[in-house]
């Protein structure tokens, strides 16, 4: 029983159906390496161990029934951005460190009905503003690999703990590469589904044309049980498409690799802040999926140089009208003893946020303002519409365009890159929000510090299947995904 945090979500799934260990135990077994490892990676903001267990419980009656969900018992943790009913849900903000949600996200509740064990909230970069999970309230969260370096973000908590076998799968959210960069520095396989695919009900918004959840995990069958549980249509949110929902585990051989288009954007390895260790990783994993049969296509995505500004013109001006919110009237934080009402909104707003999100939000503002509103939003979505009708046309002949996750491996925690170096380490992911397409990040090797490297597989429309099978059937051919840092390696 030392080493059940070893297993893959199949196996999980066939040892509790066949009584080789109890969900109770599994959840013992996680919350005691929480207890144990948690201190050192800082992943977790808060451990429902109580709630856990009496899941646990519940689960474990339902599985004797013999009528079980398949990932009945196995347990998941949150990003602390979708909301928990009777949990705190902080969005990594002092803003929002006191507000106990009325109400479960339908993710959250999807995991429930499926019978999965709610470990607990993790970290994250506040209100997903960040790409190193150092823009938390509540502290940085460390990368397993390394822990002087920081696990990406936003969703750093989600990558950290599966990383370190705190958690089998996590749920994270990315707006723009939120899921793949910190997958990839974490060595990890996370997937970023099409926009609408699943549901933002109860996820706090940052930037609600961009925000997409997707499930982060070992390997691409792991992410495929999850997307099984999480994915279809919801009325409760207007932007969720009412289409038919693949099997996304019985599809993981679906999609030949023998034939397989995949486009090379000569832009992407062009890039002039790409670690040449990272793009020698990428290359390698491509040349593997050709002796599997792909066929590489040299591609051009003329747009490359407008993702960063059109990105952090949309996503501010977003999170400017999101955010506005949080005035310290209805809930979150309020300043003490204001003047008038005026001050309390002004003194709940600069001392409620961090750095990161005011600077967003003065952005965003200024870019909506009388005067600058067709010169920078309008503008700004016209462009977005030149990226999003760049990618079809380049789909019109490839199956999925190849493109590194990040250009760089973790950065050292502490780094203090500028806002500017930090925003141009998004250029590889920032598009695929933007155009809605789904997205995954695939673990092909480290660099000399051994540190993750990943492969980004970007998709047309509604191919989630298509990513994860031919993720899935890489990782048959290779073991990159199955190697785990050595704090993992710790039994509590």
């Amino acid at each position: 029983m030392t080493d059940l945090h070893r297993l893959s979500i199949r196996e999980l799934s066939e040892g509790l159906k066949q009584a080789q260990f109890s969900s109770r135990e599994l959840t013992e077994h996680y919350l005691k390496r929480i207890a144990h490892i948690d201190p050192k990676v800082k992943s977790y903001v808060t451990v429902t161990a109580e709630q856990a267990l009496a899941e646990a419980d519940a689960a474990d009656a339902v599985l004797k029934s013999g009528n079980a969900h398949a990932l009945a018992g196995i347990p998941l943790a949150h990003k602390d951005i979708f909301c928990t009913q009777g949990i705190k849900t902080t969005a990594g903000s002092k803003m929002l460190d006191n507000f106990i949600s009325p109400y479960d996200a339908t993710v959250v509740a999807k995991a429930k009905a499926a019978g999965l064990v709610t470990l607990g909230k993790v970290n994250m970069d506040e209100f997903a503003m960040g790409s190193t999970s150092e823009n938390s309230y509540f502290g940085a969260t460390s990368n397993p690999w390394a822990l002087d370096r920081v696990p990406g973000g936003s969703s750093g908590g989600s990558a950290a703990a599966v990383a370190a076998d705190l958690a089998p799968i996590a749920t994270g959210t990315d707006t723009g590469g939120s899921i793949r960069q910190p997958a990839s520095f974490c060595g990890l396989t996370g997937l970023k589904p099409t926009y609408g695919r699943v549901s933002r009900f109860g996820m706090i918004a940052y930037a609600s044309s961009l925000d997409q959840g997707g499930p982060m995990a070992r390997s691409a069958e792991d992410c495929a049980y999850l997307m099984n549980v999480i994915a279809g249509h919801d009325a409760k949110d207007s932007t969720s498409i009412n289409k038919e929902v693949d099997d996304y585990v019985a599809n993981l051989n679906g999609t030949a690799v023998k034939g397989l288009r995949i486009g090379i954007p000569k832009q992407y390895f062009n890039v002039a802040g790409l670690d040449a260790e990272v793009k020698a990783r990428v290359e390698e994993s491509l040349k593997k999926l050709e002796e599997m049969g792909a066929i590489l296509v040299e591609i051009d995505l003329n747009m490359t140089e407008a993702y960063v500004p059109t990105y952090y013109l949309i996503a501010p001006a977003e999170a400017s009208s999101n955010l506005s919110r949080y005035d310290g009237v209805r809930y979150g934080y309020r300043c003490d003893n204001p003047k008038d009402i005026l001050d309390l909104y002004k003194r709940s707003r600069s001392e409620g946020f961090g750095a990161e999100v005011q600077r967003r939000i003065l952005i965003g503002t200024y870019a909506l303002s009388a005067g600058y509103y067709d010169a920078y939003y309008v503008k700004a979505q016209k462009v977005r519409r030149l990226i999003q009708q760049d990618f079809l046309k380049a789909f019109e002949n490839v199956d999925v365009i190849a493109a590194p996750s990040a250009p760089t491996t973790a950065y050292k925690i502490g780094a203090n890159l500028s806002p500017t170096e930090m925003y141009l380490g998004d250029i590889y992911t920032l598009a695929v929000n933007l155009a809605g397409l789904p997205a995954i990040n695939a673990p092909v090797g480290f660099d000399k510090d051994s540190l993750p490297v990943g492969l980004q597989l970007i998709g047309n429309y509604w191919s989630e299947s298509q990513l994860l099978s031919i993720v899935h059937q890489y990782q048959q051919n290779t073991d990159w995904h199955t190697k785990r840092a050595a704090i993992a390696e710790e039994n509590a």
